[in-house]
């Protein structure tokens, strides 16, 4: 694709701002921004990758995907604000789902062990693990407003913090898993993912795009499952203090 006939992508968006003006709905300001800011991280991040993929050096892998994480951790915790050390906890989740997703690939040979493969797909599945954790945080809190009373009754018939917060947590997974579940279910009938058509259209097989979209899709589940799991473990003390007595979210210190 020419310069140019990117360039004419801009009528999507122009579109949509005029829309906005027209129906005044206030976004045309939200929409400029986000696109100037996706052009130049987009643009930026194809040059490193582009100098990276040439140098074949595996510590700008490791530091790239130290960044993701970070990132990711660091976004994913708004949902969670006042929680003390979320952002540790949340980064440590996604760290071990990334050893271990990486783990399995590379260790039975599934991708090859190049940074063309290991950024890509990491950067996926961190993306993924970054939404579940967002999700998760969110219906946590959500819950435990809900349930308050329960809990308190739980902590107050010598029920531990585990024991107490085991259904609310149970049902903070499976809401956090939701999107990922009905992509599964709909790929390919209502929707093309992205890496597919994207092979696809640079002229690959589609039968070797449709290996990688599956390869892709599993690692997703796998991810944000393990994510949303690890999650769950690691964060549910933050809502109590050390006698047991329960803190609501919203008044979390």
């Amino acid at each position: 694709m020419t310069l140019t006939a990117l360039s004419f992508t801009l009528l999507f968006v122009m579109g949509t701002m005029l829309v906005s003006i027209w129906q005044k709905l206030g976004l045309e300001k939200d929409i400029a921004v986000g696109t100037i800011r996706s052009a130049i991280q987009l643009l930026a991040v194809g040059y490193v990758l582009q100098f990276i993929f040439q140098a074949e050096h595996m510590i700008y892998v490791v530091l790239i995907i130290v960044f993701m994480i970070g990132v990711a951790s660091w976004n994913a915790a708004k949902r969670g604000k006042g929680l003390p050390g979320l952002v540790w906890r949340i980064a440590v989740a996604i760290l071990a789902m990334e050893l271990l997703m990486m783990g399995i690939l590379l260790g039975l040979h599934i991708i090859k062990a190049t940074p063309q493969y290991i950024i890509p797909i990491s950067g996926m599945t961190i993306g993924s693990a970054m939404v579940v954790s967002g999700l998760f945080i969110n219906h946590l809190k959500h819950e435990m407003q809900q349930n308050k009373g329960e809990i308190e009754t739980l902590l107050s018939l010598g029920a531990t913090a585990q024991q107490a917060m085991q259904k609310v947590r149970a049902r903070a997974v499976k809401f956090s898993m939701i999107p990922t579940i009905d992509g599964m279910k709909t790929v390919g009938l209502v929707q093309l993912p992205g890496m597919m058509t994207g092979m696809i259209i640079a002229g690959a097989d589609p039968v070797i795009a449709v290996r990688y979209q599956i390869l892709i899709v599993f690692s997703f589940t796998a991810s944000a499952a393990i994510t949303s799991m690890l999650l769950s473990m690691l964060i549910y003390r933050l809502f109590f203090t050390a006698d047991l007595r329960l803190k609501l979210p919203g008044n979390v210190d």
